[in-house]
């Protein structure tokens, strides 16, 4: 697995979890889905994503998208 689908695959769990958490518990997790989100936007603009930094530390082979 390449460092791009890591944090793809991060990305959707995270959401995944969130949304369980909204219907589970509050609707207040929907603010933690919209920061995911937003996260997602901005990295695709600036390049710019934390989760593929720990990612890339942990040993992930860079992908087209983070390098």
């Amino acid at each position: 697995m390449n460092l791009d689908r890591a944090v793809m695959a991060f990305a959707g769990v995270m959401t995944l979890i969130s949304a369980a958490l909204v219907y589970f518990v509050s609707p207040w997790f929907l603010l933690f889905t919209a920061f995911i989100g937003l996260n997602m936007l901005q990295a695709s603009f600036t390049g710019f994503c934390p989760a593929a930094m720990i990612f890339r530390k942990l040993g992930f082979n860079t992908g087209c998208a983070f390098k």
